[in-house]
């Protein structure tokens, strides 16, 4: 029942990001920011709060995909920008979540 209610948040939060893709530019951006994955993240106070701080260590990446995204798309086509903000927000994120176990 657990996984059921999760899926359902998704599904209802990824509906409302396409519904807001299709009336503005501003809202879809700030939806996936919305605390949903935080929230059906894990069912304990321990789960949640390493979800927080999963979620708050993602905010860099986040930043670098935006800022590579702003930066390609007066230079190629934006599939192009899309592609290469998702590039660099892997590079960002496994930056992030391994350099940790290296250093």
């Amino acid at each position: 029942m657990d996984i059921l209610w999760k899926g359902v948040v998704g599904g209802l939060v990824t509906a409302l990001i396409v519904w807001a893709s299709k009336r503005g530019n501003v809202l879809p951006g700030i939806l996936p920011l919305a605390p949903t994955f935080a929230v059906i993240a894990q069912g304990n106070s321990t789960g949640f709060r390493e979800a927080c701080l999963a979620g708050f260590r993602t905010i860099p990446a986040y930043l670098a995909f935006l800022g590579a995204c702003w930066l390609f798309i007066e230079r190629v086509d934006y599939r192009l920008a899309v592609l290469g903000g998702i590039a660099v927000w892997l590079a960002a994120a496994l930056a992030i979540f391994l350099a940790p176990r290296y250093l």
